[in-house]
């Protein structure tokens, strides 16, 4: 029943190891929790930022459009307008820090906000000569972090110019937000080959975001990153706070369960107390009553025979007119009648009384008795088993006899076996056999002797020297007034006791 084992609230070393689990598992909770809030941080401002680099990368489609139509518009004419309406753009829009109308006769004057480097100029008319419409977008020489939009104009087969408009993409994630200037933070804008010209930080990251903008024009990738490190995960304050909350409240179930445990030790002893208090007294009763019941037995006969010799003494004095003699006689016939009726008083005072039976489940029963005996068994080697029914297995009789019986029976196999070392067993098996219950307690030990076993159950037999010999006739008159019987069954080693009682029915009452 009881183990060497310590309960957990009992060991230090167990609940310093589980408190170390605890605070393991709270930091683990923690980082994930801190690594979803970077990857919710990382997706809502990737977000944010690519909605505003689309808007701005729009932008520029509607400033091509208004530059190529003051230009187509101008005819040749009046080029200090376009101009000023491309530096004011440009002094508008910082980003836009170049703006060039170049003719497709290589003949004629470029027009722009700044000088042009002639291979430029090339690739900006080959461009515009190989546009179906569509706008061109490419990388600028020479310049890091710049590309530059080409677009024809008039945007038809009788295009006359290329207009382009050159692009600073730094200044184009600028008031990207502090987010992105934090440690660890990556960002990266790529043209649509996967070439990039803007790359903040570092290359790589844990965390990912990559999206296309929202520009038909400039198709170019917005890539950003995170990298997490131990401080990320595990940033001092909030770890500090968390596993100290952790440890409080551990501390503090501790002390609960602690606190819960000595409640239930209290109540469970106070229980194991009264029941063994009501068996001792129930023992203490029965056992006076076959006490009584055997001084009354063997008492009356003695008695009977003074009382029958008073009285022929008295009517032989009665004959013989013996006048002297016949107070004596009285006075002898009249104390042995009244030692015969207290004698008959006190036997029916100790006999016991039959007590309310109810239908109760016998495991119960079974279960009181393990725990009152479980750690006798164990102070004196002896493994103690009980083999009981899943389901219950109802009788009708008294509960405290019930469990008296089992007490005794049990109580005499461990003191069989006790002194066998690691091989001494109880074992106590209880089934249902149709109507009624078997319970059968067995041990290894010696067994019976042959010579007692004609009046096993006959009051003052025992084999024990310090044995009163009233516990199997107790037993058996307890198993009878509940309708069934005990018996000794045999078996080639050991002693097996057995004990069958109706099942879950109205009993008549036992006689005596």
């Amino acid at each position: 029943m009881a183990g060497n084992s310590r309960p957990v609230l009992q060991s230090p070393l167990r609940l310093i190891a589980l408190g170390l689990l605890l605070l393991l598992a709270a930091a683990g909770v923690l980082a994930v929790v801190e690594r979803q809030s970077l990857v919710v941080e990382l997706e809502q401002e990737s977000i944010v930022l690519h909605r505003l680099v689309s808007q701005r990368a729009d932008q520029h489609d509607a400033h091509l459009t208004a530059l190529s139509a003051l230009a187509t518009a101008a005819q040749g004419e009046r080029q200090d307008l376009f101009l000023d309406v491309a530096e004011t753009i440009s002094r508008f829009y910082p980003r836009i820090d170049e703006v060039q109308l170049v003719p497709l006769d290589p003949q004629a004057r470029i027009v722009g906000t700044a000088p042009i480097d002639e291979a430029l100029a090339v690739a900006i008319r080959s461009a515009a000569k190989a546009s179906t419409g569509s706008i061109a977008l490419l990388p600028y020489p020479g310049k890091p972090h710049h590309y530059v939009m080409v677009k024809r104009s008039p945007n038809s087969d009788a295009a006359r110019y290329g207009l382009m408009v050159g692009i600073d993409a730094e200044k184009l994630l600028d008031e990207a937000g502090p987010f992105w200037s934090r440690s660890g933070v990556a960002l990266t804008l790529s043209m649509p080959d996967g070439v990039p010209f803007v790359n903040r930080g570092a290359s790589t990251g844990t965390l990912r975001f990559s999206r296309v903008l929202g520009s038909a024009s400039q198709p170019l990738l917005l890539e950003a990153g995170v990298g997490i490190g131990l401080a990320d995960l595990f940033p001092p304050l909030t770890t500090g706070l968390t596993l100290l909350g952790v440890a409080l409240a551990y501390v503090a179930a501790l002390s609960a369960l602690r606190e819960r445990a000595r409640t239930r030790r209290a109540v469970e002893q106070a229980r194991l107390s009264a029941l063994d208090s009501r068996l001792a007294h129930a023992s203490r009763v029965n056992a006076l009553g076959e006490m009584a019941s055997g001084l009354a037995h063997e008492l009356t006969q003695p008695l009977t025979a003074i009382l029958a010799q008073a009285q022929a003494g008295r009517r032989m004095l009665g004959q013989d007119n013996t006048a002297a003699l016949a107070p004596v006689l009285d006075d002898t016939v009249t104390q042995a009648r009244r030692a015969s009726a207290i004698l008959e008083r006190f036997r029916n005072w100790s006999r016991p009384q039959k007590a309310a039976r109810l239908a109760f489940d016998l495991r119960d029963a079974l279960k009181n008795v393990e725990t009152l005996l479980g750690p006798q068994a164990a102070s004196q080697g002896v493994t103690l088993a009980f083999d009981t029914p899943p389901s219950p297995v109802h009788v009708t009789a008294d509960p405290v006899e019930m469990e008296q019986i089992v007490f005794n029976l049990v109580r005499n196999a461990i003191d069989a076996t006790a002194g066998q070392g690691n091989s001494a067993e109880v074992t106590v098996t209880l089934r249902q056999a149709g109507a009624e219950m078997v319970l059968d307690i067995s041990d290894n030990g010696p067994g019976v002797p042959a010579e007692i076993r004609a009046r096993l159950f006959t009051p003052f037999t025992t084999t024990r020297t310090d044995g009163t010999g009233l516990g199997l006739a107790l037993s058996q008159r307890l198993a009878e007034r509940a309708g069934g019987e005990i018996a000794l069954v045999d078996s080639d080693a050991g002693a097996t006791f057995r004990v069958v009682l109706p099942c879950k029915q109205e009993l008549a009452e036992a006689g005596e």
